[in-house]
């Protein structure tokens, strides 16, 4: 397994990007969590295997039809260990 960080900007707030977020990441067994930040972007923990990440990863550039993706960015780091996936109202 590993994890991907993922700051998803653009018009990604208000859009239901964070549920749909969650939708696709349970549907990839993806684990972690998405959380809107401050500065209007979206982050994303994301742990999985490399087909489960990299679909996620994908998607992200894609969002939800009301959203407009100008940027993804993938920083991959040490592991954690998530039951699930869920959507945050405010960063951990």
């Amino acid at each position: 397994m590993k994890q991907w960080n993922i700051t998803v900007t653009g018009k990604v707030q208000g859009v239901h990007f964070r549920a749909a977020t969650k939708a696709v990441a349970d549907q990839l067994g993806v684990k972690g969590y998405v959380v809107n930040q401050e500065d209007g972007s979206v982050f994303i923990e994301a742990v999985g295997d490399s087909f489960g990440l990299e679909s996620i990863k994908e998607w992200c550039w894609e969002g939800p039809d009301a959203a407009a993706v100008e940027n993804v960015q993938v920083l991959e780091v040490a592991p954690k260990n998530y039951h699930n996936f869920e959507v945050l109202k405010k960063q951990r």
